[in-house]
């Protein structure tokens, strides 16, 4: 449904893409991650029609978006990072406007409002203005507002950006629901959080560059820092446990209360090696705790990698 090849934007002598490539299935959802100024909001420009790349291939639904900018524009939704709405309508009236404007008859843009009002949970509020909303609301009736006309991709730029909690988690099941039910979604964010629980896959960008490309696991795997961290019933038991580990060819380490000894492992496999080996050592366990790395992790990782290719995940 999103096919990127090789491309480039430039503003003068400046690059804000250089060869970006991505491709995004029907149904799915495509987080790009990247810190302020890295590209993603140039790339959404792009692939809604608001701006032309320099050079490469972008095409939306199999439609190219700069010889069929028009057509594009009839099958997709966009979300920016700041409410669209009119603040001064109310919020039924934004989106029945919205749904004339695309073609709508009176009736069916008031159908088509009420059934979004209540899918985002705005009915008892729709005869308020925007501007009273909250920021959670403002958002939510801004991606209505995107998706009254059905639109079969939607690109979301940011849209969590400055939500509490609770609405981000709000917003995150309305996105959920929306692949569920076979719209394709672009997500740009800078929440690593957010990447993670909702993303199907992930492009990672840093300078207009992609630097990473994978799913969650796949690019946490390339990270490393699994581990298993294991509570012992008393300092006396550590020289005999850390000493078997070794034999084992494992690496333990321990802190200075002698009570915890952390072991990096390759997968969860290594906590029955760890359990295992401990039994054999007569150890008592009093707890144990596998941890996997984060995206954060990743982030960080990607973004001190001083040469792109040694971070590329296929």
């Amino acid at each position: 449904m999103i096919e990127v090849e090789e491309v480039t934007k430039k503003y003068g002598a400046a690059t804000a893409l250089d060869q970006v490539s991505l491709s995004v299935p029907k149904g799915a959802i495509l987080g790009l991650l990247g810190h302020n100024g890295a590209g993603k909001t140039t790339l959404v420009n792009i692939l809604s029609t608001l701006r032309r790349a320099t050079s490469g291939r972008v095409a939306v639904c199999g439609l190219d978006v700069r010889q069929e900018a028009e057509e594009v524009r009839r099958r997709i939704g966009l979300t920016g990072q700041y409410a669209a709405v009119d603040e001064t309508l109310s919020g039924r009236t934004n989106l029945v406007l919205l749904a004339r404007l695309l073609g709508a008859s009176r009736a069916q843009a008031a159908e088509r409002a009420d059934e979004l009002l209540e899918v985002f949970g705005l009915s008892a509020a729709a005869g308020r203005t925007a501007k009273n909303y909250s920021g959670g609301m403002r958002r939510r009736l801004d991606l209505a507002a995107s998706l009254v006309g059905r639109p079969e991709v939607i690109f979301l730029d940011e849209p969590t950006t400055g939500l509490d909690p609770i609405a981000r988690r709000e917003l995150w099941e309305i996105v959920e629901r929306l692949a569920g039910e076979g719209t394709t979604v672009l997500l740009t964010t800078q929440y690593l959080e957010e990447a993670d629980y909702l993303a199907d896959s992930i492009t990672v960008l840093a300078d207009g560059r992609v630097i990473a490309s994978g799913t969650a696991d796949e690019l946490k795997s390339r990270v490393g820092h699994r581990s298993v961290s294991m509570t012992l019933r008393g300092p006396d038991d550590r020289p005999r446990i850390v000493d078997a580990l070794l034999r084992g060819g494992l690496a333990p380490a321990h802190d200075e209360s002698g009570l915890v000894v952390t072991v990096p492992v390759m997968d969860s496999t290594g906590l029955a090696t760890i359990v295992r080996t401990a039994d054999e050592a007569a150890v008592e366990i009093a707890g144990l705790a596998y941890s996997e790395p984060t995206l954060d992790d990743v982030y960080m990782a990607l973004n001190h990698s001083t040469t792109p290719a040694h971070a590329h995940a296929q």
